[in-house]
């Protein structure tokens, strides 16, 4: 029996090699709110952050992995190549274009089209890929259900670096880079059920097309576009690259479902992987890229008033008896 349909996009992390610098480029330049503050479970001298919506919904979490002692990230195949960015209006994106133009922390790339959709092109100061996706037909941002966290949502956007009407709604298509387009395409459609819905002119090649993989319920936050580019070399990770994408899962029972049906197929997996604010499962597709499947829940108000976070060190439970021992290994980040 299939698994439950994916949901989305629901996370995608990348690496940085100074997080001050991240952590004013994702809340000052992009306008996010910083959401969780911690650390990489499996790395804990390396910061993680997270920014997000006012309250952390799946969908809208851009994350980094600060990693100082890393080279930059060379460009190749088996790689998030650019990370979508969908905002409300191609008026919205006008506003944005003049914005960064003039942030020193920002590189602006140029307009194109992808899908359909007109596309502002920029990177950070690190040569991090976004791509900032106008999508005026995108789905509403649903009320919260909880009222401590409508009112933190509310709270926000008074202060906000950013308006509602002109903010970032979440993760837009990501692209990505493979030798062979047949493999990732099968992969995407027998293994997780996306259904391959178009496809368009690379705006950099016009000789070749950009192929869309839709899951769930389509749309710019729920696809992945693949580009064939067999004349590049294999991508090396680094600072100002992504180290993987993920997507959305209802919760632990789908969960569940996922990892028995990878491994019915024969995918090497990580099996599932408790990461307190969501559950996970990691594998690579074929052309290299690190895959993960993300439950929605429990969130991050599991451990932090809605109203404050971000803006303390915050460590899953089985972290917290070395907070000490952590904390001494972190330089400190503003408030």
């Amino acid at each position: 029996m299939s698994p439950p349909p994916l949901g989305g996009l629901h996370h995608l992390t990348a690496v940085t090699a100074r997080a001050g610098a991240n952590l004013a480029m994702a809340t000052q330049s992009l306008g996010l709110r910083l959401v969780k503050r911690t650390v990489n479970q499996d790395d804990v001298s390396a910061y993680h952050l997270f920014y997000a919506d006012p309250i952390g919904r799946p969908g809208t979490e851009l994350t980094f992995f600060e990693w100082a002692h890393v080279p930059a990230r060379q460009p190749g195949v088996g790689e998030v190549a650019e990370t979508g960015l969908r905002v409300p209006s191609v008026e919205a994106l006008d506003w944005w274009e003049a914005r960064l133009r003039d942030d020193a922390r920002m590189v602006v790339r140029g307009r194109t089209t992808r899908a359909g959709r007109d596309v502002l092109r920029v990177s950070d100061a690190e040569g991090q890929p976004f791509g900032l996706v106008a999508d005026p037909e995108g789905a509403a941002v649903p009320p919260a259900t909880e009222p401590a966290l409508a009112d933190a949502e509310e709270a926000w956007w008074p202060t906000a670096p950013v308006a509602r009407d002109r903010a970032i709604r979440g993760l837009g298509p990501v692209l990505l880079h493979v030798r062979a387009l047949d493999p990732t395409a099968r992969f995407l459609t027998e293994i997780m059920g996306m259904r391959e819905s178009g496809s368009y002119p690379d705006p950099d090649h016009a000789d070749r097309a950009i192929h869309v993989f839709s899951m769930g319920p389509g749309g710019a936050a729920a696809e992945v576009h693949v580009l064939s580019r067999p004349e590049l070399p294999r991508a090396q990770q680094g600072y100002g690259g992504v180290h993987h994408v993920a997507f959305r899962v209802a919760d632990h029972a789908a969960q569940q479902a996922w990892l028995e049906h990878v491994t019915s197929r024969g995918v090497p997996n990580s099996g599932l992987v408790e990461r307190y604010y969501f559950e996970s499962l990691y594998f690579r597709e074929p052309g290299g890229t690190l895959f993960e499947l993300a439950t929605d829940g429990p969130g991050f108000h599991a451990d932090e008033d809605p109203r404050t976070l971000g803006e303390r060190l915050a460590l899953p439970p089985f972290l917290e008896p070395h907070r000490a021992r952590i904390e001494a290994g972190l330089k400190p980040l503003p408030v």
